[in-house]
């Protein structure tokens, strides 16, 4: 299993805007370098990217969470 960490503090999401789907679910394929959510600091949005490829197995946090560098925002199993 694979831990993807936040590389920022900020507030995470989970979809590109209010309106829009979220990027991934649990249980969704996810290819290395795609985007899972996005961390935002002071109206600046940096992309959470996987480092492997495998399927998503769960969000640890909620869309709108306040979050610390290094916190697990989701956990990947590798395939």
């Amino acid at each position: 299993m694979a831990e993807i960490q936040s590389p920022l503090p900020g507030v995470f999401y989970r979809r590109p805007s209010p309106d829009k789907d979220p990027f991934v679910q649990d249980g969704d394929r996810v290819e290395t370098g795609q985007v899972i959510g996005l961390v935002e600091v002071m109206k600046q949005f940096s992309e959470v990217q996987t480092e492997t490829a495998g399927t998503l197995q769960e969000f640890r946090l909620q869309d709108g969470d306040m979050v610390h560098p290094g916190d697990v925002i989701a956990v990947v199993t590798e395939s």
